[in-house]
């Protein structure tokens, strides 16, 4: 096979595996759209403001069409974390191919982790993140104001929140699959620790609001995950030092 044809049925498959993903999603917002509903679903998702607001005070909406287009694109948030296991085995299954047989092994497990991860960042995130923060603000603020939260900014807010918490999740994932693939060693991990400690401390500051808590609430799990990922790289790192070492016996 040429080396266009190649790059041809690469493409073929990368389409095939996006549409598969793209088709996942859409079954699972008409569902979610059907029932609950998207209102019953930005209720829920509201929440935690509206408890933290004084009693009587509800959120806004500013635009026309916006207290239809916001809990749309809220359905569409939880259509596509309801839809990520498939997503991410489309996409290790788009690049399995290159993989070592040993690697292809990982790749349930990666994917169930990984799911698994972003749902405990995003669930952190709305069960305890949100309630202290939103508390927080709304006894810092002087009497003499009375909120009124537009719900397209809380919408902007929670994705920003989420996304945050989701990805600093994955940090264990990460650092064991840099350990297992080499990319690089446990011992410099380790010496980065101060770095990353500062790392992580800048990036909460400019993701999240610029009060001290949810900052803190952003930067320690961080740290603290990037500790998790290091023990647990030491047995992954053990795994594949013995794998090496069979395989280059095999070849003698």
């Amino acid at each position: 096979m040429s080396t266009q044809e190649t790059f041809v049925s690469h493409l073929i498959e990368l389409r095939q595996r996006v549409m598969r993903a793209l088709f996942a999603f859409a079954v699972m917002f008409i569902a979610l759209f059907l029932w609950p509903g998207s209102a019953p679903i930005y209720d829920f998702l509201a929440a935690p403001l509206t408890q933290a607001l004084p009693e009587g005070v509800k959120m806004i909406a500013t635009g026309v069409i916006t207290p239809f287009m916001v809990p749309v694109k809220v359905t569409a948030m939880v259509a596509f974390m309801v839809a990520l296991p498939v997503i991410l085995y489309q996409a290790w299954a788009f690049v399995a191919p290159g993989l070592y047989e040993h690697e292809k092994r990982l790749v349930l497990p990666v994917i169930v982790a990984s799911t698994v991860l972003f749902l405990a960042g995003v669930a952190f995130c709305y069960y305890f993140v949100f309630g202290k923060v939103f508390t927080f603000i709304n006894n810092f603020a002087p009497k003499s104001i009375t909120p009124a939260p537009d719900i397209e900014a809380y919408f902007s807010f929670v994705i920003t929140m989420f996304l945050a918490f989701g990805i600093t999740f994955e940090i264990p994932i990460v650092v064991m699959l840099l350990v297992r693939f080499g990319v690089v060693s446990i011992e410099r991990l380790r010496a980065a620790r101060p770095y990353v400690i500062v790392g992580a401390f800048v990036v909460s500051a400019i993701i999240t609001p610029p009060d001290v808590l949810s900052q803190f609430m952003l930067a320690v799990p961080m740290c603290l995950l990037y500790e998790t990922g290091l023990f647990l790289a030491r047995f992954v790192g053990k795994r594949a030092a013995q794998a090496r070492e069979a395989g280059a016996a095999a070849e003698e």
